[in-house]
């Protein structure tokens, strides 16, 4: 992918930052400084109590070659893989920190030709990959053209995520912006999210995890985020369950859904205790999607998984509960005003809307809401909710829907006061 002049230099580079990394670290921790000036590298292994800070005007390239990043051991969509090592790679630390005004550059344009023509034994690194790692800091910093998912934290305690930029192209292929998995105790605020795949997307393993590990306690504020398929995304790996997530202060822009939650049966997992306020939607599909019966990836195209007819409980089955929005706006929509569902098994329980206002573009493009079997393309329909128990909705407006403003199918929905669905 890359001439073997450029990889001799990135290969030299990165022996020469990682003496640096590893010496610091040894000396019981302190700052490795990335200077002014653009520095070609390959995979580095972050170290306890070490900060990385990247000054304003470096740029920390990480050239496209699977040479420079050795296999390791993780997880790759939820199930244990075994992938080339992230750009920016720790694995089992303490107190580690990204910071800076400087850019770190994924080169992530080799590595998206590579997968597209399957060219690739492993699946693609990561730009930042933090696992099992805690007290982790990530401020201040541009990140480009990452390879894959572009900061993931995985089974880490206390992780603060502050003033980051993301910007990969709206069609380089699974380029999501933030992905903490199976993480507790996770700060996300006042970032700038622009990529390809979903903005942040909050996971929890799938059913090929070794170990289901809930991610819990997860604060996201002030952010804006732009195309990708979804603005927030829980699922659709939750095996381990979500629980305690908070939405605040945030601007959705051209994103295929605004709030996702999605998972299907044989995952399990439940997410609860979902709250989301003060949110501004506009060229969305869709504002809201809770979809359970999500067909994409390894066994999604099973029966059991889009069967709209009860089936037993077990551990597989995925639960929503207690998820609840209020004070949202989202104009020229393009689908639908809300697709929501639980199981027939399952049902969705205690959803609330509260305050929200919903208008179409004036020309909608169809367009499939929820990726599930049996849904068809829509364009300016109302809410759509099936299988639900305990749903509320109090000052909801609905503008300019073709059709009904609500369809109920198995729905136990409360219209309150001031209502116009």
């Amino acid at each position: 992918m890359n001439t073997s002049e450029a990889l001799s230099g990135a290969a030299h580079t990165a022996r020469v930052l990682q003496d640096a990394i590893d010496r610091v670290a040894a000396e019981g921790g302190g700052c490795v400084t990335i200077p002014a000036g653009v520095h070609e590298t390959g995979a580095l292994r972050l170290r306890s109590r070490v900060e990385l800070h990247l000054e304003a005007g470096s740029v920390l390239r990480f050239v496209a070659d699977p040479a420079l990043y050795p296999l390791v051991d993780a997880r790759w969509e939820g199930a244990t893989a075994t992938v080339h090592s992230p750009c920016l790679y720790a694995d089992g630390e303490v107190d580690v920190s990204i910071t800076g005004r400087g850019a770190i550059d994924g080169s992530g344009a080799g590595w998206w030709r590579a997968f597209r023509s399957g060219d690739l034994s492993h699946p693609r690194p990561t730009l930042i990959g933090i696992h099992a790692t805690s007290r982790v800091e990530i401020s201040g910093v541009t990140l480009l053209d990452s390879p894959s998912w572009t900061v993931h934290p995985l089974l880490c305690t206390d992780v603060r995520i502050s003033g980051i930029r993301i910007i990969n192209p709206p069609d380089s292929p699974n380029t999501d912006g933030i992905n903490p998995e199976s993480c507790r105790n996770v700060r996300i605020s006042d970032c700038h999210i622009d990529v390809g795949d979903d903005c942040i997307a909050i996971k929890a393993g799938s059913e090929g995890s070794a170990e289901r590990v809930p991610c819990e306690n997860i604060a996201i504020t002030n952010c804006t985020m732009i195309h990708g398929h979804g603005g927030v995304v829980i699922g659709s790996e939750m095996s381990g369950g979500v629980r305690g997530v908070v939405i605040s202060n945030c601007i959705f822009q051209g994103t295929d859904r605004g709030i996702r939650i999605k998972s299907r049966r044989g995952r399990g997992g439940t997410v609860e205790d979902i709250r989301v306020t003060n949110v501004i939607m506009d060229s969305v599909l869709c504002p809201l999607v809770i979809n359970p019966f999500y067909f994409c990836g390894p066994d999604g195209k099973l029966p059991a998984v889009s069967d709209r007819s009860p089936r037993p409980t077990d551990a597989g089955t995925p639960r929503f509960r207690r998820i609840h929005l209020s004070h949202i706006t989202a104009t020229n929509v393009q689908s639908s005003a809300a697709f929501v569902s639980g199981l027939p098994e399952a049902p969705l329980e205690d959803l609330t809307l509260e305050n929200v206002y919903i208008s179409f573009a004036l020309d909608p493009t169809p367009a499939v809401p929820a990726m599930a079997d049996g849904v068809p393309a829509m364009a300016a329909a109302g809410i759509h909710a099936s299988f639900t128990r305990g749903m509320r909705a109090t000052n909801v407006h609905v503008v300019g829907a073709v059709g009904p403003a609500l369809v109920a199918d198995d729905a136990d929905i409360e219209i309150q006061a001031g209502a116009l669905v």
